[in-house]
């Protein structure tokens, strides 16, 4: 994905584009998110279907954007490789980032139910999505109560990260922020195996970290030298990379994600 030394990164496309793959590399039945432990496991007809749902593969550029707010989209993505971010822009250019997205994580569906996209989503480093037909969601609340729970189950995850994220931004102090927010990406990226190494590099820069936290860019830079001095992060060209993981938990006091076997749709 986005962080480095993964199995499943995505190779670059040139400039900042987006370029749709009606070959697929990544058939369903072979796809390398599938055998991970944290993935419920599909029945074959579930498979048969999903397979049929998708109809390509798009490769997205870093720094492009994936969905655009107040724009209708014909499709729904699946992360494969690589990693984004959903994000709100106010008039006057502000930016405010919602929550991060990793490889297993499902784009769009808000637009498919709203009609629109509430929010913008862009490419924090080379992407690999699986393309869906939105029109054939019908077809799977009718036929596939399973994966239709699938999708419910991950638009109530998606509540619940969000609430821990208005818990940090309301409560926590700026340290205890930054330290949730850098455990909580990394936490996430461990669970899709992207930290064979133990060396996780996040690739973001203080001004994403900024726009997540609500902080001033001099007051988030001052706050990574705090978690720096700590031993618990360091920060190079390439990113943020996790040195303490536990530790930048314990200064949050957030015990971390329940680990259940989720959904892959």
């Amino acid at each position: 994905m986005l962080l480095e030394r993964s199995h499943i990164w995505s190779k670059p496309v040139s400039g900042q584009s987006t370029k749709q793959n009606e070959t697929r590399r990544y058939p369903c039945e072979k796809c390398p998110l599938r055998p991970l432990k944290i993935f419920r496991a599909f029945e074959p007809q579930e498979l048969a279907f999903v397979s049929k749902f998708k109809r390509g593969e798009l490769s997205v550029d870093k720094g492009a954007t994936v969905l655009l707010e107040g724009t209708h989209s014909a499709h729904l993505y699946t992360v494969l490789t690589g990693l984004g971010f959903r994000y709100k822009l106010m008039h006057d250019g502000r930016r405010q980032i919602l929550n991060y997205l990793l490889p297993g994580d499902l784009i769009g569906l808000q637009g498919s139910l709203m009609g629109e996209m509430q929010h913008s989503v862009e490419a924090l480093s080379p992407m690999l999505l699986c393309v869906f037909e939105r029109d054939q969601l019908g077809e799977l609340y009718r036929n596939h109560h399973g994966l239709a729970y699938d999708i419910t189950w991950i638009a109530s995850r998606e509540e619940q990260m969000l609430d821990e994220n208005l818990l940090s931004v309301g409560r926590r102090t700026a340290i205890e922020r930054a330290a949730y927010l850098i455990a909580f990406v990394a936490l996430r990226a461990e669970s899709v195996g992207l930290d064979p190494e133990g060396k996780l590099v996040i690739p973001i820069t203080q001004q994403h970290i900024a726009d997540t936290l609500g902080l001033s860019l001099v007051h988030t830079n001052k706050t990574i030298r705090k978690l720096m001095d700590r031993k618990l992060i360091m920060w190079r060209d390439g990113g943020c990379v996790v040195i303490n993981r536990p530790g930048l938990m314990a200064l949050a006091r957030w015990e971390g994600l329940k680990e259940v076997r989720r959904p892959l749709v």
